[in-house]
């Protein structure tokens, strides 16, 4: 991903996967999240960092899971 996500180094972004699923991850700009299709999983990213734990993850709605 070489998309320039606002407070997040574009590095991390391009080595960052979801822990669940291992899956690649796509930045949500309206939510400020970071999301897992392939998990069902969105990862809030707070004060630019992203909080990839499972735990603090939301459950996807139906009509989120595809750009």
């Amino acid at each position: 991903m070489t998309d320039r996500v606002p407070g997040i180094d574009p590095k991390l972004m391009e080595i960052l996967v979801c822990p669940v699923s291992r899956g690649p991850l796509r930045f949500d700009p309206d939510r400020q999240e970071l999301i897992s299709e392939k998990a069902g999983l969105a990862y809030p990213i707070r004060d630019g960092i992203p909080i990839m734990l499972p735990d603090e993850a939301r459950p996807l709605e139906p009509d989120n899971t595809r750009p």
